[in-house]
């Protein structure tokens, strides 16, 4: 894989909603759920291969994104602003048509 990302800050992309077996480093509650790419963190061999004694290669992108509280849990009672930042892989990220 180039150092190149597919997205870009501002993007908004989808967490995918797979439910594989096995070790998993994206969190359930955000899967399905939208978000706006925050920052393109860089490159790094991925763990959901790396837990299981592979290599991790090639490298994967690694995103920033950012999640209204309220599209999580719509009863939130906090201040519409507040909101919740994760680091992605780029494989659990699709591109938003929303």
């Amino acid at each position: 894989m180039s150092e190149n990302f597919t997205f870009g800050n501002g993007d908004r992309v989808r967490v995918r909603t797979a439910t594989p077996p096995g070790h998993c480093r994206t969190p359930t509650y955000l899967r399905g759920h939208i978000g706006v790419v925050e920052a393109q963190v860089g490159h790094f061999r991925y763990p959901e291969e790396l837990a299981y004694g592979k290599d991790g290669l090639p490298k994967r992108a690694l995103y920033r994104v950012r999640f209204a509280q309220r599209s999580l849990w719509p009863a939130y009672p906090g201040p519409a602003v507040d909101t919740v930042a994760a680091d992605l892989f780029e494989p659990w990220l699709e591109r938003s048509q929303e």
